[in-house]
Parts: structure tokens; sequence; C-alpha cells
């Protein structure tokens, strides 16, 4: 058999975080009861005008400047004609040649570059709900704006899809276009797929599965298709060019219909809305508004700060505890201690990835600072910092109002010595354990001289003298 490779490109819409639709006054609001937040323009009465939302188009260059794409100076929408329950008027408004943003890229870890054709701009179709037989219509998401994002077949594996989506649904989170809830609809991907033998430039016929709206799904249809149309092959069958749907059910694809070309829809310029310029004065303005982005602050978390590769991913994975890290790290010697704090306490408390995104900590950022400097100036040993930090996040209450200047004194030499022979006296069996070879009897040890001292003792410092008492014993 031979081999063959996998090759895709993706078209990925995202729901904008406007308040109101694309072409009329309508809420954007997600959870509403069904075929509420319409109006006679959403649902396609005749008679109706669109108007098209700035903001919309705002943040479509946003998302073209923060994907390295270039911007179009004069775009215009289009029809798009094609007749589906979901879509009351029969087409939908887009747009086909000129789109406001063109030739981008995003880079994998990898360092390959996954390059974008375009972004364009369009409304999105309602929802259609399937139950026992009947169909059921909901215009509530009918006008919402969308963004849609589509890249060259760049994409040779499933783990580069899954990578290029994350990395371009972190970037939209950041810059604050859209919150792209998966769960919700907010960010869907549609998989263009063929394959072709290993070696070849040719491409195979390909086929498309939409509207997957979660990594695992995304991932486990890309590889059932890849097999189905290797297996296809292999037959002596032809692949079609049509549209399938992933179901979950029994993890496979079915075909929907056959897939359209642009020459299908019979696009034609919407007559009802102007031509959209924008100059280098306005994309400049919104350039200005980009934030850092993640591969930015993840490259200075690393370089500037010697953050450990897999704590600087974590942290700049959330955008809430990347802007909570940055502002606690201000005025730090070292804030790789405030990033252990964030990484290995704080983040137990959210275990869920919805907690983290929201990152409701007990304690602010400034408070967590003055911890960390009372560590670095040697005042507050780490140990007690960790126990204190606990009750912060608990209470909300500052380092000074919860560590008193008699517990930062810590323990002196001569009492350290003390407490550490009375450990050593009572615990005569941890101390054979040590002798014996078992290294680990040591930490219980450590435990008992912490609890002794409240946590004011220097664990390091206790250590190194417990074991210099042990040997002295032989």
């Amino acid at each position: 058999m031979r081999e063959y490779e996998l090759v895709a490109g993706l078209e990925t819409h995202i729901e904008l975080s406007t308040k109101t639709k694309i072409f009329c006054g309508c809420t954007t609001a997600f959870g509403a009861q069904p075929n509420t937040n319409c109006c006679p323009i959403c649902i396609g009465l005749p008679g109706t005008l669109p108007k098209l939302n700035e903001q919309v188009v705002r943040y479509a260059v946003m998302a073209g400047l923060a994907t390295n794409c270039k911007i179009n100076p004069v775009a215009k929408m289009d029809r798009k004609n094609y007749v589906y329950p979901d879509l009351p008027k029969a087409y939908q408004i887009s747009e086909y040649d000129k789109p406001l943003c063109y030739e981008g890229w995003i880079e994998l870890e990898s360092g390959k570059k996954i390059r974008i054709t375009r972004i364009h701009i369009e409304e999105d179709a309602g929802k259609l709900v399937h139950d026992r037989g009947d169909t059921y219509v909901d215009y509530n998401r009918g006008g919402v704006p969308l963004i849609e994002i589509v890249t060259e077949p760049d994409i040779r594996s499933i783990d580069e899809a899954r990578e290029y989506v994350e990395k371009l649904q972190l970037i939209m989170k950041y810059i604050g276009v859209s919150d792209c809830k998966m769960q919700e609809g907010s960010l869907r991907c549609d998989v263009n797929i063929s394959v072709r033998p290993k070696g070849t430039e040719k491409f195979g016929t390909r086929a498309e599965i939409k509207n997957m709206n979660s990594f695992t799904f995304m991932s486990k249809a890309m590889q059932y298709e890849f097999d189905r149309q290797v297996d296809l092959i292999e037959s002596g069958e032809a692949v079609v060019q049509e549209t399938r749907r992933y179901n979950d059910a029994d993890g496979t694809t079915m075909s929907m219909r056959g897939k359209e070309d642009a020459q299908d829809y019979r696009y034609f310029r919407e007559p009802d809305l102007v031509s959209i310029e924008t100059d280098e004065k306005t994309i400049e303005e919104i350039r200005a508004l980009l934030p850092e982005l993640p591969h930015e602050k993840y490259r200075r978390y690393v370089t500037g700060y010697g953050l450990p590769a897999a704590d600087a991913q974590l942290i700049t994975k959330y955008r809430r505890v990347a802007e909570y890290f940055d502002e606690a790290a201000k005025g730090l010697q070292n804030p790789k201690t405030a990033a252990n704090l964030i990484v290995g306490q704080m983040f137990r408390r959210f275990p869920t990835e919805a907690e983290k995104e929201e990152w409701a900590a007990g304690a602010t950022a400034e408070q967590l600072r003055e911890l960390v400097l009372l560590i670095e100036s040697g005042k507050l040993k780490m140990n007690l910092a960790k126990s204190t930090l606990e009750k912060m996040l608990d209470t909300g209450k500052p380092v000074s109002e919860l560590v008193s200047e008699e517990d930062m004194a810590g323990v002196d030499a001569g009492a350290l010595e003390g407490i550490c022979k009375e450990v050593l006296s009572n615990n005569p069996k941890a101390v054979g354990d040590f002798l014996g070879g078992k290294d680990a009897a040591i930490k219980s040890l450590l435990g008992g001289v912490m609890k002794a001292t409240r946590g004011k003792a220097d664990a390091v410092q206790a250590e190194t003298l417990l074991r210099t008492l042990i040997n002295q014993r032989k």
C-alpha cells in the first residue's frame, strides 16, 4: 500500500463581539428564547435595507493586522446566492473578490507558516434544530457578524490543524474581537481535506467537513475522512467533491450535499451597500489598539524573564492570567517567583479552562507583588509565603495584615538547632529510616521542624542542619 499525505485548508468562522448585528440594531446576546432577537431586516422581509455596522469593519481590520494580513483600501460586499431554510433572504451578504484583508499568515511552533488567503466579513445564518423528524429554525443568530478566515491548503497533519486553530483562537481572544467560545458556536471551522500519494504535488479531490466546533471532534473527523479517502483510492474508486458533516455518535462523516464552487453561488455586488474604504490613518489607529500578542508575550517571558517554556505557555494561554502576571511582575528582581506561585499554587484553585479564563483571583496582582517583594528581601521564607498566599486568596487581605514582624523575623540559628535536636529525639524511627538509606525520611523530619516553628524557619537551612546532626550520631 502506498503512503498518503493529508492536505487540508481551513475556513474558520468567528462571531464578532459587537453588541448589535451586522446590518441592523438587534442584539447579538447568546441564549435568548428562539426568534426573539430578530427584526424585519435580519429575517429578510421585502423592502428592508441593510446598514453596515462600522465596528464590524474595525474588528475585521484588527483581526487582519494581528494575523499579518494586508488591508484592502477598497473592499465591497457581495450577495452569495443559495437557498437553505436558515437563510430567509435566499442569499447571504458576504465578500467575494475584494475582501477586507488578504495574504496573511500564522506561524506554528515548528516555524512553519500557515498562509491566510483572506479574511472577509459576512452575516451569520440562522440555526436549524432537528427534533424527531421535524426541523425548526431559530433566526436569533441570523445577521450576527462573522469574519471568515480562509487558509491556503498548507496543513499537512491533524496536529498542525489543531495548533493553527488554537493559535488563531488565542489571538482573537487577546485582541478582544470575539470570545471564541466553540461550545456556543462563536468559533467553528469548515475543514477541506484531500489526500495524495506522498512525494506528489498534484492535489487530490477535496471534501469539506462543515461546522466543527470542538477540537476533539475536528481531530476525529479529520482522521476518519483521511482514512475514508485513502480506502476509496486504494479500492480504485473516486473521491467525490462534496460537503460532509461529522456524526459524533459513531465518529464518522457523512455526505450532506455536493460541494459548490464559487460559480455556483452566482456572486454579484450587493446593491444596497456602498464600498468600504479604509485609509492608512484608520489602519494605523487600529494597529495602535492591538495589545501585545500571545507569541510576543511568550517570547518575552522566556527570554526576558527566564520562565520555563511550559510555564510561559500556560500563563500566555489565558489573557487575564497574563495581564495579572504582568502587573504582579512590575519591579520584581525575579518575576519567575511570581510565575511559580501562579502556576504552581493559584492554578490549583481554578481546575477548569473556564475558571482560568475568568481568573477571579482572591488576591490582587499588587498584593501578590508585595508578597514576592518580601520573599526577595529575605524577610519571608518560601514555605511561610505559600501558606500566607493561601490565606490571602481566602480572605482578600494583603500580606501585611496576615504576617507580623515577628513572623518575618524567622528563627535564629541557636533556636533552630535546639528545635532540630528535639524533632530528632522525638522521631527515632524516621532517623533510623534515614540512616538505613531512605533519604525521603528527611522530609518527615523537616515537616516537624516547620510545624514547630510555624513555618518561620528557612527550609533549606533546616534540612541542612538536620542532615548534619544525624550524621554526627553515626
